[in-house]
Protein backbone atom coordinates (compact mmCIF):
# COMPACT_ATOMS: atom_id res chain seq x y z
CA UNK A 1 0.00 0.00 0.00
CA UNK A 2 1.29 3.42 -0.90
CA UNK A 3 1.53 6.00 1.86
CA UNK A 4 -1.74 7.89 2.14
CA UNK A 5 -0.20 11.30 2.62
CA UNK A 6 1.21 11.23 -0.92
CA UNK A 7 -1.18 13.76 -2.42
CA UNK A 8 -2.16 12.21 -5.79
CA UNK A 9 -2.61 8.64 -4.52
CA UNK A 10 -4.83 9.65 -1.63
CA UNK A 11 -6.90 11.88 -3.90
CA UNK A 12 -7.23 9.16 -6.57
CA UNK A 13 -8.52 6.75 -3.95
CA UNK A 14 -10.96 9.36 -2.64
CA UNK A 15 -12.39 9.83 -6.14
CA UNK A 16 -12.52 6.07 -6.79
CA UNK A 17 -14.34 5.37 -3.52
CA UNK A 18 -16.71 8.29 -4.21
CA UNK A 19 -17.56 6.75 -7.59
CA UNK A 20 -18.04 3.34 -5.99
CA UNK A 21 -20.48 4.72 -3.42
CA UNK A 22 -22.28 6.60 -6.19
CA UNK A 23 -22.73 3.34 -8.16
CA UNK A 24 -23.72 1.52 -4.97
CA UNK A 25 -26.69 3.87 -4.70
CA UNK A 26 -27.46 3.74 -8.44
CA UNK A 27 -27.78 -0.02 -8.12
CA UNK A 28 -29.73 0.27 -4.86
CA UNK A 29 -32.23 2.89 -6.05
CA UNK A 30 -32.81 1.21 -9.45
CA UNK A 31 -35.56 -0.93 -7.89
CA UNK A 32 -37.60 1.88 -6.20
CA UNK A 33 -37.46 3.85 -9.48
CA UNK A 34 -38.70 0.91 -11.56
CA UNK A 35 -41.13 -0.36 -8.93
CA UNK A 36 -44.21 1.24 -10.51
CA UNK A 37 -43.45 -0.12 -14.01
CA UNK A 38 -42.63 -3.57 -12.63
CA UNK A 39 -45.80 -3.62 -10.55
CA UNK A 40 -47.82 -2.89 -13.71
CA UNK A 41 -45.92 -5.50 -15.73
CA UNK A 42 -46.30 -8.28 -13.11
CA UNK A 43 -49.60 -7.16 -11.54
CA UNK A 44 -48.26 -6.53 -8.04
CA UNK A 45 -50.38 -4.93 -5.34
CA UNK A 46 -49.02 -2.10 -3.14
CA UNK A 47 -48.34 -4.62 -0.41
CA UNK A 48 -46.36 -6.88 -2.76
CA UNK A 49 -44.31 -3.92 -4.06
CA UNK A 50 -43.64 -3.01 -0.43
CA UNK A 51 -42.50 -6.56 0.25
CA UNK A 52 -40.00 -6.44 -2.64
CA UNK A 53 -38.65 -3.01 -1.64
CA UNK A 54 -38.47 -3.79 2.09
CA UNK A 55 -36.61 -7.07 1.68
CA UNK A 56 -33.44 -5.09 0.84
CA UNK A 57 -33.12 -3.74 4.39
CA UNK A 58 -33.49 -7.16 6.01
CA UNK A 59 -30.53 -8.39 3.95
CA UNK A 60 -28.66 -5.15 4.63
CA UNK A 61 -28.84 -5.75 8.39
CA UNK A 62 -27.17 -9.14 8.31
CA UNK A 63 -23.76 -8.57 6.74
CA UNK A 64 -22.78 -5.25 8.37
CA UNK A 65 -20.84 -6.67 11.31
CA UNK A 66 -19.42 -9.54 9.27
CA UNK A 67 -18.23 -7.14 6.54
CA UNK A 68 -16.52 -4.88 9.06
CA UNK A 69 -14.94 -7.82 10.88
CA UNK A 70 -13.48 -9.29 7.68
CA UNK A 71 -12.26 -5.83 6.56
CA UNK A 72 -10.47 -5.26 9.86
CA UNK A 73 -8.72 -8.60 9.25
CA UNK A 74 -7.78 -8.55 5.53
CA UNK A 75 -8.15 -4.89 4.48
CA UNK A 76 -11.26 -3.03 3.42
CA UNK A 77 -10.23 -2.61 -0.22
CA UNK A 78 -10.49 -6.37 -0.93
CA UNK A 79 -13.94 -6.60 0.62
CA UNK A 80 -15.13 -3.52 -1.33
CA UNK A 81 -13.86 -4.99 -4.58
CA UNK A 82 -15.38 -8.45 -4.19
CA UNK A 83 -18.73 -7.17 -2.97
CA UNK A 84 -19.00 -4.60 -5.78
CA UNK A 85 -18.38 -7.28 -8.41
CA UNK A 86 -21.09 -9.39 -6.77
CA UNK A 87 -23.84 -6.78 -6.33
CA UNK A 88 -23.07 -5.30 -9.75
CA UNK A 89 -23.63 -8.68 -11.41
CA UNK A 90 -26.72 -9.22 -9.27
CA UNK A 91 -28.22 -5.91 -10.48
CA UNK A 92 -27.48 -6.69 -14.13
CA UNK A 93 -29.15 -10.11 -13.80
CA UNK A 94 -32.28 -8.77 -12.07
CA UNK A 95 -34.42 -8.33 -15.26
CA UNK A 96 -33.41 -11.81 -16.50
CA UNK A 97 -34.50 -13.31 -13.16
CA UNK A 98 -37.78 -11.39 -13.32
CA UNK A 99 -38.65 -12.63 -16.82
CA UNK A 100 -37.53 -16.24 -16.54
CA UNK A 101 -39.04 -17.11 -13.18
CA UNK A 102 -42.60 -18.36 -12.96
CA UNK A 103 -43.05 -16.36 -9.73
CA UNK A 104 -41.41 -12.93 -10.33
CA UNK A 105 -42.58 -11.67 -6.95
CA UNK A 106 -40.55 -14.39 -5.18
CA UNK A 107 -37.45 -14.06 -7.38
CA UNK A 108 -37.47 -10.27 -6.97
CA UNK A 109 -37.90 -10.39 -3.19
CA UNK A 110 -35.02 -12.85 -3.01
CA UNK A 111 -32.91 -10.75 -5.41
CA UNK A 112 -33.44 -7.64 -3.25
CA UNK A 113 -32.62 -9.58 -0.09
CA UNK A 114 -29.36 -10.78 -1.68
CA UNK A 115 -28.65 -7.25 -2.87
CA UNK A 116 -28.98 -6.11 0.75
CA UNK A 117 -26.65 -8.87 1.93
CA UNK A 118 -23.99 -7.94 -0.62
CA UNK A 119 -24.26 -4.16 -0.20
CA UNK A 120 -24.24 -4.38 3.60
CA UNK A 121 -20.45 -4.74 3.69
CA UNK A 122 -19.76 -1.49 1.80
CA UNK A 123 -19.83 1.12 4.58
CA UNK A 124 -18.20 -0.98 7.32
CA UNK A 125 -15.32 -1.84 4.97
CA UNK A 126 -15.00 1.87 4.10
CA UNK A 127 -14.82 2.72 7.81
CA UNK A 128 -12.23 0.00 8.32
CA UNK A 129 -10.14 1.14 5.34
CA UNK A 130 -10.32 4.74 6.53
CA UNK A 131 -9.34 4.00 10.13
CA UNK A 132 -6.34 1.91 9.02
CA UNK A 133 -4.96 4.08 6.23
CA UNK A 134 -5.99 7.69 6.88
CA UNK A 135 -4.62 10.10 9.48
CA UNK A 136 -7.08 11.54 12.01
CA UNK A 137 -7.09 15.07 10.63
CA UNK A 138 -8.11 13.92 7.12
CA UNK A 139 -10.79 11.38 8.00
CA UNK A 140 -13.62 13.90 8.03
CA UNK A 141 -12.89 14.94 4.46
CA UNK A 142 -12.59 11.38 3.14
CA UNK A 143 -15.72 10.05 4.87
CA UNK A 144 -17.88 13.06 3.97
CA UNK A 145 -16.67 13.09 0.33
CA UNK A 146 -17.26 9.38 -0.09
CA UNK A 147 -20.52 9.73 1.84
CA UNK A 148 -21.74 12.38 -0.57
CA UNK A 149 -21.51 9.68 -3.25
CA UNK A 150 -24.78 8.32 -1.88
CA UNK A 151 -26.60 11.58 -2.67
CA UNK A 152 -24.84 11.82 -6.02
CA UNK A 153 -25.93 8.27 -6.88
CA UNK A 154 -29.52 8.99 -5.85
CA UNK A 155 -29.45 12.11 -8.02
CA UNK A 156 -27.90 10.44 -11.07
CA UNK A 157 -30.24 7.46 -11.05
CA UNK A 158 -33.18 9.78 -10.30
CA UNK A 159 -32.43 11.80 -13.43
CA UNK A 160 -30.85 9.34 -15.87
CA UNK A 161 -32.88 6.38 -14.58
CA UNK A 162 -36.20 8.13 -15.14
CA UNK A 163 -35.11 8.95 -18.72
CA UNK A 164 -33.97 5.39 -19.49
CA UNK A 165 -37.18 4.09 -17.97
CA UNK A 166 -39.30 6.17 -20.38
CA UNK A 167 -37.13 5.55 -23.45
CA UNK A 168 -35.94 1.95 -23.16
CA UNK A 169 -38.08 0.29 -20.49
CA UNK A 170 -37.26 -0.64 -16.89
CA UNK A 171 -34.81 -3.42 -17.79
CA UNK A 172 -32.30 -0.90 -19.12
CA UNK A 173 -31.97 0.80 -15.72
CA UNK A 174 -30.78 -2.49 -14.15
CA UNK A 175 -28.49 -3.43 -17.05
CA UNK A 176 -26.72 -0.05 -17.13
CA UNK A 177 -26.26 0.44 -13.37
CA UNK A 178 -25.21 -3.20 -12.89
CA UNK A 179 -22.66 -3.27 -15.71
CA UNK A 180 -21.17 0.08 -14.71
CA UNK A 181 -20.63 -1.25 -11.17
CA UNK A 182 -18.87 -4.37 -12.46
CA UNK A 183 -16.73 -2.15 -14.69
CA UNK A 184 -15.82 0.01 -11.68
CA UNK A 185 -14.73 -3.07 -9.71
CA UNK A 186 -12.65 -4.29 -12.66
CA UNK A 187 -10.89 -0.93 -13.11
CA UNK A 188 -10.17 -0.65 -9.39
CA UNK A 189 -8.66 -4.13 -9.40
CA UNK A 190 -6.62 -3.58 -12.58
CA UNK A 191 -5.27 -0.05 -12.03
CA UNK A 192 -5.32 0.61 -8.28
CA UNK A 193 -4.61 -2.83 -6.83
CA UNK A 194 -2.40 -3.53 -9.88
CA UNK A 195 -4.15 -6.82 -10.56
CA UNK A 196 -3.28 -8.38 -7.20
CA UNK A 197 -5.73 -11.16 -6.50
CA UNK A 198 -8.40 -10.03 -4.05
CA UNK A 199 -8.30 -13.54 -2.64
CA UNK A 200 -9.38 -13.75 0.98
CA UNK A 201 -7.88 -16.91 2.43
CA UNK A 202 -8.98 -18.57 5.64
CA UNK A 203 -5.47 -18.17 7.07
CA UNK A 204 -5.59 -14.41 6.63
CA UNK A 205 -8.95 -14.34 8.43
CA UNK A 206 -7.51 -16.25 11.33
CA UNK A 207 -4.19 -14.46 11.62
CA UNK A 208 -5.86 -11.11 12.02
CA UNK A 209 -3.66 -9.25 9.54
CA UNK A 210 -2.74 -5.83 10.94
CA UNK A 211 -5.22 -6.17 13.81
CA UNK A 212 -4.83 -8.25 16.91
CA UNK A 213 -7.58 -10.76 17.54
CA UNK A 214 -10.45 -9.22 19.49
CA UNK A 215 -11.68 -11.40 22.32
CA UNK A 216 -15.20 -11.56 23.70
CA UNK A 217 -13.92 -9.82 26.82
CA UNK A 218 -12.54 -7.01 24.69
CA UNK A 219 -15.91 -6.44 22.98
CA UNK A 220 -17.75 -6.49 26.31
CA UNK A 221 -15.33 -3.89 27.63
CA UNK A 222 -15.88 -1.76 24.51
CA UNK A 223 -19.66 -1.85 24.95
CA UNK A 224 -19.33 -0.84 28.60
CA UNK A 225 -17.66 2.41 27.50
CA UNK A 226 -20.22 5.26 27.59
CA UNK A 227 -18.58 6.86 24.53
CA UNK A 228 -19.11 3.70 22.44
CA UNK A 229 -22.74 3.36 23.53
CA UNK A 230 -23.31 7.03 22.75
CA UNK A 231 -22.00 6.56 19.20
CA UNK A 232 -24.27 3.54 18.64
CA UNK A 233 -27.39 5.28 19.99
CA UNK A 234 -26.72 8.50 18.07
CA UNK A 235 -26.11 6.66 14.82
CA UNK A 236 -29.28 4.63 15.38
CA UNK A 237 -31.29 7.86 15.76
CA UNK A 238 -29.72 9.67 12.82
CA UNK A 239 -30.03 6.65 10.50
CA UNK A 240 -33.65 5.94 11.36
CA UNK A 241 -34.75 9.56 10.86
CA UNK A 242 -32.86 9.64 7.56
CA UNK A 243 -34.50 6.42 6.32
CA UNK A 244 -37.91 7.76 7.36
CA UNK A 245 -37.45 11.02 5.45
CA UNK A 246 -36.05 9.15 2.46
CA UNK A 247 -39.01 6.77 2.34
CA UNK A 248 -41.91 9.12 3.07
CA UNK A 249 -40.97 12.51 1.60
CA UNK A 250 -42.13 11.71 -1.97
CA UNK A 251 -45.51 10.62 -0.53
CA UNK A 252 -45.66 13.73 1.67
CA UNK A 253 -45.23 15.99 -1.37
CA UNK A 254 -47.70 13.97 -3.44
CA UNK A 255 -50.32 14.20 -0.67
CA UNK A 256 -49.79 17.81 0.31
CA UNK A 257 -49.06 19.35 -3.11
CA UNK A 258 -50.73 17.07 -5.69
CA UNK A 259 -49.96 19.40 -8.64
CA UNK A 260 -46.24 19.79 -7.93
CA UNK A 261 -43.60 18.47 -10.34
CA UNK A 262 -41.96 15.26 -9.14
CA UNK A 263 -38.39 16.02 -10.19
CA UNK A 264 -38.36 19.25 -8.15
CA UNK A 265 -38.69 17.57 -4.75
CA UNK A 266 -36.80 14.43 -5.81
CA UNK A 267 -33.75 16.36 -7.04
CA UNK A 268 -33.35 19.67 -5.19
CA UNK A 269 -32.81 18.28 -1.64
CA UNK A 270 -30.02 16.02 -2.95
CA UNK A 271 -28.45 18.88 -4.89
CA UNK A 272 -28.21 20.71 -1.55
CA UNK A 273 -26.97 17.61 0.31
CA UNK A 274 -23.85 17.10 -1.83
CA UNK A 275 -22.12 20.47 -1.28
CA UNK A 276 -23.19 20.56 2.37
CA UNK A 277 -21.69 17.11 2.99
CA UNK A 278 -18.40 18.20 1.41
CA UNK A 279 -18.48 21.46 3.34
CA UNK A 280 -18.96 19.69 6.68
CA UNK A 281 -15.95 17.46 5.98
CA UNK A 282 -13.67 20.36 5.06
CA UNK A 283 -14.89 22.40 8.02
CA UNK A 284 -14.34 19.65 10.58
CA UNK A 285 -10.85 18.81 9.29
CA UNK A 286 -9.97 22.51 9.20
CA UNK A 287 -11.09 23.04 12.81
CA UNK A 288 -9.12 20.01 14.01
CA UNK A 289 -5.97 21.12 12.16
CA UNK A 290 -6.42 24.58 13.75
CA UNK A 291 -6.02 22.86 17.11
CA UNK A 292 -9.61 22.57 18.29
CA UNK A 293 -10.42 19.54 20.44
CA UNK A 294 -11.47 16.59 18.23
CA UNK A 295 -14.38 15.62 20.48
CA UNK A 296 -15.79 19.17 20.48
CA UNK A 297 -15.60 19.34 16.68
CA UNK A 298 -17.44 16.00 16.33
CA UNK A 299 -20.11 17.28 18.75
CA UNK A 300 -20.50 20.55 16.87
CA UNK A 301 -21.07 18.66 13.58
CA UNK A 302 -23.62 16.42 15.26
CA UNK A 303 -25.38 19.48 16.71
CA UNK A 304 -25.88 20.86 13.20
CA UNK A 305 -26.90 17.45 11.91
CA UNK A 306 -29.57 16.69 14.52
CA UNK A 307 -30.31 19.90 16.37
CA UNK A 308 -30.47 22.59 13.70
CA UNK A 309 -32.02 20.24 11.11
CA UNK A 310 -34.85 19.45 13.56
CA UNK A 311 -35.88 23.12 13.52
CA UNK A 312 -36.53 22.87 9.79
CA UNK A 313 -38.38 19.56 10.22
CA UNK A 314 -40.66 21.22 12.77
CA UNK A 315 -41.37 24.07 10.35
CA UNK A 316 -42.92 21.46 8.01
CA UNK A 317 -45.62 20.74 10.62
CA UNK A 318 -47.39 24.06 9.98
CA UNK A 319 -49.12 25.24 6.81
CA UNK A 320 -46.52 25.88 4.10
CA UNK A 321 -46.46 26.67 0.40
CA UNK A 322 -44.70 24.30 -2.01
CA UNK A 323 -41.51 26.40 -2.47
CA UNK A 324 -41.13 26.79 1.31
CA UNK A 325 -41.70 23.07 1.88
CA UNK A 326 -38.95 22.25 -0.66
CA UNK A 327 -36.67 24.80 1.02
CA UNK A 328 -37.28 23.31 4.52
CA UNK A 329 -36.74 19.75 3.29
CA UNK A 330 -33.54 20.77 1.49
CA UNK A 331 -32.25 22.48 4.64
CA UNK A 332 -33.10 19.40 6.71
CA UNK A 333 -31.37 17.05 4.25
CA UNK A 334 -28.36 19.34 3.86
CA UNK A 335 -27.80 19.64 7.59
CA UNK A 336 -28.36 15.93 8.20
CA UNK A 337 -25.24 15.21 6.11
CA UNK A 338 -23.09 16.87 8.79
CA UNK A 339 -23.19 13.58 10.72
CA UNK A 340 -20.71 12.18 8.14
CA UNK A 341 -18.04 14.20 9.92
CA UNK A 342 -19.64 13.77 13.34
CA UNK A 343 -20.76 10.39 14.57
CA UNK A 344 -19.61 8.44 11.46
CA UNK A 345 -15.98 9.47 11.99
CA UNK A 346 -16.16 9.26 15.77
CA UNK A 347 -16.08 5.43 15.60
CA UNK A 348 -12.65 5.68 14.01
CA UNK A 349 -11.42 8.02 16.75
CA UNK A 350 -12.62 5.62 19.43
CA UNK A 351 -11.61 2.22 18.09
CA UNK A 352 -9.34 2.21 15.02
CA UNK A 353 -8.46 -1.45 15.53
CA UNK A 354 -12.06 -2.59 15.10
CA UNK A 355 -13.72 0.41 13.44
CA UNK A 356 -15.13 -1.74 10.64
CA UNK A 357 -16.90 -4.21 12.92
CA UNK A 358 -18.08 -1.47 15.27
CA UNK A 359 -19.44 0.58 12.38
CA UNK A 360 -21.18 -2.61 11.27
CA UNK A 361 -22.87 -2.86 14.67
CA UNK A 362 -24.00 0.78 14.39
CA UNK A 363 -25.31 0.36 10.86
CA UNK A 364 -27.18 -2.82 11.75
CA UNK A 365 -28.96 -1.02 14.59
CA UNK A 366 -29.64 1.91 12.27
CA UNK A 367 -31.11 -0.25 9.50
CA UNK A 368 -33.34 -2.20 11.91
CA UNK A 369 -34.65 0.89 13.65
CA UNK A 370 -35.02 2.56 10.24
CA UNK A 371 -37.30 -0.22 8.97
CA UNK A 372 -39.37 -0.08 12.16
CA UNK A 373 -39.64 3.72 12.12
CA UNK A 374 -40.72 3.73 8.45
CA UNK A 375 -43.50 1.28 9.27
CA UNK A 376 -44.49 3.20 12.41
CA UNK A 377 -44.64 6.49 10.48
CA UNK A 378 -47.03 4.91 7.99
CA UNK A 379 -49.20 3.81 10.90
CA UNK A 380 -49.08 7.33 12.41
CA UNK A 381 -50.18 8.97 9.15
CA UNK A 382 -53.15 6.61 8.89
CA UNK A 383 -54.08 6.95 12.55
CA UNK A 384 -53.79 10.73 12.96
CA UNK A 385 -54.44 11.76 9.36
CA UNK A 386 -51.74 14.42 9.53
CA UNK A 387 -48.07 14.60 8.66
CA UNK A 388 -47.26 16.75 11.69
CA UNK A 389 -47.13 13.61 13.87
CA UNK A 390 -44.39 12.11 11.69
CA UNK A 391 -42.29 15.28 11.72
CA UNK A 392 -42.74 15.51 15.49
CA UNK A 393 -41.56 11.90 15.82
CA UNK A 394 -38.49 12.60 13.68
CA UNK A 395 -37.62 15.67 15.78
CA UNK A 396 -38.04 13.74 19.05
CA UNK A 397 -35.77 10.91 17.91
CA UNK A 398 -33.16 13.40 16.64
CA UNK A 399 -33.06 15.35 19.90
CA UNK A 400 -32.80 12.13 21.90
CA UNK A 401 -29.75 11.07 19.87
CA UNK A 402 -28.21 14.53 20.05
CA UNK A 403 -28.46 14.77 23.85
CA UNK A 404 -26.84 11.33 24.19
CA UNK A 405 -23.96 12.35 21.94
CA UNK A 406 -23.36 15.73 23.57
CA UNK A 407 -23.39 14.12 27.02
CA UNK A 408 -21.17 11.08 26.48
CA UNK A 409 -19.13 11.34 23.26
CA UNK A 410 -15.34 11.36 23.41
CA UNK A 411 -12.57 11.18 20.83
CA UNK A 412 -9.80 9.31 22.64
CA UNK A 413 -9.00 5.67 21.86
CA UNK A 414 -10.94 3.24 24.01
CA UNK A 415 -9.99 -0.01 22.24
CA UNK A 416 -6.57 -0.33 23.88
CA UNK A 417 -6.13 -1.44 27.45
CA UNK A 418 -6.84 1.71 29.39
CA UNK A 419 -4.40 0.82 32.19
CA UNK A 420 -1.51 1.08 29.69
CA UNK A 421 -2.61 4.25 27.95
CA UNK A 422 -4.23 6.07 30.86
CA UNK A 423 -1.47 8.55 31.69
CA UNK A 424 -1.42 9.98 28.15
CA UNK A 425 -4.90 11.39 28.55
CA UNK A 426 -4.67 13.22 31.83
CA UNK A 427 -5.70 16.83 31.29
CA UNK A 428 -4.55 19.07 34.13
Amino acid sequence: WPEWNVWPVARIWTVVLLLGTCLLYCARVAMPICAVSMAERFNWSKRESGMVLGSFFWGYCFTQVFGGYVSDRVGGEKVLLLSAAAWGSMTAFTPILAHFCSQPILSMTLARFLMGLLQGVHYPSLASLCSQKVVESERGFLMSTVGSGSYLGTLVIGGAGSLMLDLYGWESVFYVSGLLSVLWAYCMWKYLLKGEGPIITLESLGSGGPQSKLSKRHWLRLFKQPAVCAVIVTHLCTASTFFTLLSWLPTFFKDTFPDAKGWVFNVIPWLVAIPSSLFSGCLSDHLISQGFDTASVRKLMQFFSMGVSSLFTLLLCGKTTFPWAVAFVSATMGLTTFSHSGVSVNVQDLAPSCAGALFGVMNTCGAFSGVLMVYFSGYLIEATGSWASVFALITTVNLLGLCTFLAFAEARRVDIDSSKGRHHNIHI
